[in-house]
């Protein structure tokens, strides 16, 4: 288990890659580490998170009360605790704004397509939870749900979250959404989505349990392992976008 003082410089270091990549603006974002059963190690509130030093960092308890730091506490805490409380494995979150995936998110796209191995594999899916105010329980409740099977979300009208077993896997994670969401924004102006068939799916699915970091269940969409039988979806019809749409917004719902 990495000491305190290791733990601050990694959320200050990845914090600084999330601005230095434009994933947050302004003092947009946060994150945070699980430091034992009864303490978290946070981000503050209103600092930019390119110019935070291991100093500036918050201890809270699992009820979000500030043990330690002289910052004020994130109103986003509240997100941080119910994901720790839900998945016991999960040692570290990241909260940002990437810039594709949240244009995806206000637009009320989740990112579920079996376009890409490396993410079936990786994350499953990335489902989009509801909107809810930020900073109130409205808003981490929307993701209660979602939170067990998935290790990706997508927060309708707001950002992404991410989780894994440290800061540096959630970060990571965090990369991978954005990069699929270019890919996918890429083939919808293309004009085509080449999507993963059910065996391909399927294979990737079992490979899922041999890839490091994958955690959390994170199954397919119905719609996904339903599309075609065998191979790709060369030459098949694709149904509507906006029906499309409607189909995935129904599957966060009803996880």
């Amino acid at each position: 288990m990495p000491s305190e003082r290791q733990l601050r410089r990694e959320i200050v270091c990845f914090g600084r890659m999330l601005h230095e990549r434009g994933y947050v603006a302004s003092t947009d974002g946060n994150l945070s580490v699980r430091l034992d059963s009864r303490r978290i190690l946070a981000t503050p509130t209103s600092m930019s998170k390119g110019l935070m030093r291991p100093s500036d960092l918050v201890i809270v308890d699992m009820a979000g009360r500030r043990l330690t730091g002289r910052r004020d506490v994130s109103t986003e805490i509240g997100m941080h605790l119910l994901i720790y409380k839900l998945r016991p494995d999960v040692q570290g979150i990241v909260h940002a704004h990437p810039t594709t995936a949240t244009g995806y998110a206000a637009a009320g796209l989740p990112l579920t397509q079996p376009l890409v191995s490396e993410i079936v594999i990786g994350l499953g899916c990335i489902p989009l939870a509801e909107y809810g105010t930020p900073g109130t329980p409205e808003c981490w409740q929307t993701l209660a749900p979602l939170i067990p099977q998935y290790d990706a979300i997508l927060m309708s009208n707001h950002g992404v979250v991410t989780y894994g077993e440290d800061v540096q896997s959630a970060y990571m994670k965090m990369e991978t959404v954005e990069h699929f969401a270019k890919i996918a924004l890429i083939t919808h102006l293309l004009g085509h989505q080449q999507e993963l068939g059910t065996q391909e799916i399927e294979k990737l699915m079992v490979a899922r349990s041999k890839y490091q970091g994958a955690k959390s269940a994170a199954p397919m969409p119905v719609q996904a392992l339903n599309g075609g039988q065998s191979g790709n979806n060369h030459g098949r019809p694709r149904a509507p976008e906006a029906a499309r749409s409607r189909s995935a917004r129904t599957l966060t719902r009803q996880r």
